[in-house]
């Protein structure tokens, strides 16, 4: 018999080795609209929402003007960052816009909709926010059946008129 994990557990942070710290806290801080909660030094720097102590570390401990992996090779695909309504994705798409950042895709997965991009150093995030459960889409059995269709961005940005791009 497999372990069960509790259901309350849940991803608490994530820590990402960059090239340039400053870089990292521009676009993670100046872009994205993480606090900076706290310096260890030149070489690293965590970030949050909403005070917590770190959601996001950045280090370049072991990768100060590194290189991205290739394609092709194993490591993080990508980190999700949950925001708690459309309307607050929406503001992000329009900060993404505003400073030029391009994305990666867009998709409407039917329990959420999210938007791909790459920070400066190429580690992989997606930006959400998931619908109520009761309006995710099941199949007969009850099973929810996620899936990867276009989204809408000019439908998303209307989702926050006023923001100005």
């Amino acid at each position: 018999m497999s372990a069960v994990i509790h259901p309350d557990v849940r991803i608490g942070h994530v820590h990402l080795k960059v090239a340039d710290v400053e870089r990292a806290l521009g676009f993670y801080c100046g872009v994205l609209g993480f606090q900076l909660t706290q310096r260890y030094g030149p070489q690293a720097a965590f970030v949050s929402a909403g005070g917590y102590h770190h959601h996001i570390g950045l280090n370049s401990w072991e990768s100060a003007y590194g290189k991205p992996p290739p394609r092709g090779s194993t490591g993080l695909y990508h980190v999700a960052v949950l925001y708690p309504t459309r309307g607050e994705l929406a503001k992000a798409l329009h900060q993404l816009i505003k400073h030029r950042v391009t994305l990666d895709g867009a998709a409407d997965h039917g329990v959420s909709e999210a938007l791909y991009l790459s920070d400066p150093d190429g580690n992989g995030l997606e930006l959400y926010w998931d619908r109520p459960q009761e309006d995710w889409p099941r199949d007969a059995t009850g099973q929810i059946m996620m899936g990867t269709k276009p989204l809408d961005l000019d439908a998303l940005l209307g989702a926050a008129p006023d923001c100005e791009v």
